[in-house]
């Protein structure tokens, strides 16, 4: 059993950064792709940035530039950083890994970006 517990959303306003969190209760995060996804209110659910176990990352196009996704294996955590926030970036964010052919999800964190 895996549990992913997010957390760091909150309110921002546009142009500014945040850093979202996710706490691994188990010590994957150094062997297993990780990912963040996000949805937005009314959207599908969506990919925003995934790491492998070596290190090498992906990004939605929309966020390319401006997110870094990043682990820390010593802390056993996986973080987003999130610089020159949009309105569009507003969603709830999910930590999210595939360990043992079953997916696990987070229960989210908010992220509005607003003035």
């Amino acid at each position: 059993q895996v549990r992913l517990v997010e957390s760091g959303g909150g309110l921002v306003q546009p142009g500014g950064s945040l850093r979202i969190s996710c706490a691994v209760s188990t010590r994957i995060t150094s062997s297993y792709v990780m990912a963040w996804y996000r949805q937005a209110p009314g959207k599908e659910r969506e990919l925003v940035a995934r790491i492998n176990s070596v290190d090498n990352t992906n990004y939605a196009d929309s966020v390319r530039g401006r997110f870094t996704i990043s682990r820390d294996n010593a802390e056993n955590t996986v973080n987003l950083q999130m610089n020159s926030l949009k309105s569009e970036d507003t969603a709830v964010y999910y930590c999210y890994t595939r360990f043992y052919g079953m997916d696990y999800w987070g229960k989210g964190t908010l992220v509005t970006v607003s003035s």
